[in-house]
């Protein structure tokens, strides 16, 4: 089987190319955005293709409709780690094979991109009938989007500038979010932000 996986953090990529690549049956090409997976799904064909939700390119669902057509119709399952329930919805409403949140463990991984490939549609069953507020980690409840998404690459180890880069920011406007960030999760550093949010399991 082979499978196309994008997303735009190293690590994130790595482990979960390691995940799946533990199946001696299952070969992984990685890349980082949705231009160089459109890229690689029109020139092979894939059996599954999977996209990170907020990657560069992506701009929602767009990216997805875009690497469904690169792909020749190959299953396209949206990955992400805290996008909403209506998001995973929106998506399977536009075509998604699957929706796979990054909690996922390594074998319900794998389980899922069989699943996939074999022509049906995954989303876990809890994710679904479990309501946002649930599945919204205490941590998380005090943060918007754009503040989560800092702390995420906080966690990455990334520098403001990368960060900056990443998110389509400026510099400035990174130092102010994690300054914040620091308030609201009484830390204080940078450090010590990504350490509280990685001890508590967010990321």
């Amino acid at each position: 089987m082979k499978v196309l996986l994008a997303d735009d953090h190293d690590l994130v990529r790595d482990a979960l190319k390691a995940y799946l690549e533990s199946e001696k049956d299952i070969v992984v090409i990685t890349v980082p955005d949705l231009n160089s997976a459109c890229e690689a799904a029109s020139k092979s064909l894939f059996d599954v293709v999977l996209l990170d939700y907020a990657m560069p390119g992506m701009n929602g669902l767009e990216g997805m409709s875009k690497a469904m057509e690169a792909g020749d119709g190959r299953p396209v399952a949206i990955m992400s780690g805290t996008a909403s329930k209506s998001v995973a919805q929106s998506a399977l409403a536009a075509g998604a094979a699957g929706f796979l949140p990054k909690t996922m463990g390594a074998k319900s991984l794998v389980n899922a991109v069989r699943f996939i490939a074999a022509g049906e549609t995954y989303v876990p069953v809890d994710f679904m009938n479990s309501s946002d507020a649930e599945r919204k980690h205490p941590i998380a409840a005090d943060l918007s989007s754009r503040e989560l998404e800092v702390l995420e690459r906080l966690c990455l180890g990334l520098a403001n500038k990368e960060i900056a880069r990443e998110l389509d920011l400026q510099e400035v406007t990174i130092k102010l979010h994690v300054k914040t960030l620091c308030r609201k999760l009484h830390a204080k550093n940078r450090t010590q932000a990504a350490l509280i949010a990685k001890d508590a399991g967010l990321f």
